[in-house]
């Protein structure tokens, strides 16, 4: 089977940045998603369009076809109470928030008193990447695994 949309995608990837240096990889277990749901960046989903199992990539991604270009906009003041525990806030830690609608990965940048600054930004935003794609398997994802809008089984979500 070939990887179109709706089909469930299992890869190992590598992202590294323009510089050769590993930013991330699947190294603690493959990646599986939805082709065409939008979980990865809009050029590599249109890189591996068409591929099967087995299969070998390499695609470099521009900021905007990959995580996007940095916007001063999503540098924001919250309150300390506005997070579940406020004591375990420290500079340096990553969350993921809604923001404007959007689940968005956030960096805490600063804490003075009861104000935290946040990047929600995404790490990689701005950057020119590399990715090292695997094909691992392709396969038709279950009506189920659709409506949820992401994978179910050994590779994905449980309930």
């Amino acid at each position: 089977m070939i990887i179109a949309k709706d089909a469930v995608v299992i890869i190992d990837y590598a992202i590294k940045d323009t510089e050769g240096t590993l930013l991330e990889d699947s190294d603690d277990g493959p990646m599986s998603f939805i082709q065409g749901t939008g979980v990865l960046v809009p050029g590599l989903e249109q890189a591996l369009e068409g591929k099967k199992a087995g299969d070998r990539l390499q695609a470099t991604l521009t900021p905007e076809e990959a995580f996007g270009t940095r916007d001063e906009e999503l540098v924001l003041e919250v309150g300390l109470d506005d997070f579940q525990d406020p004591e375990e806030v420290v500079v340096g830690l990553n969350f993921q928030a809604e923001i404007n609608n959007e689940i968005r990965f956030c960096t805490v940048e600063s804490i003075t008193g009861d104000t935290v600054l946040i990047d929600a930004n995404h790490p990689f935003a701005d950057k020119t990447l590399s990715f090292d794609i695997t094909v691992k398997d392709v396969r038709e994802a279950t009506p189920e695994e659709l409506d949820h809008g992401h994978v179910h089984g050994e590779h994905g979500h449980h309930h």
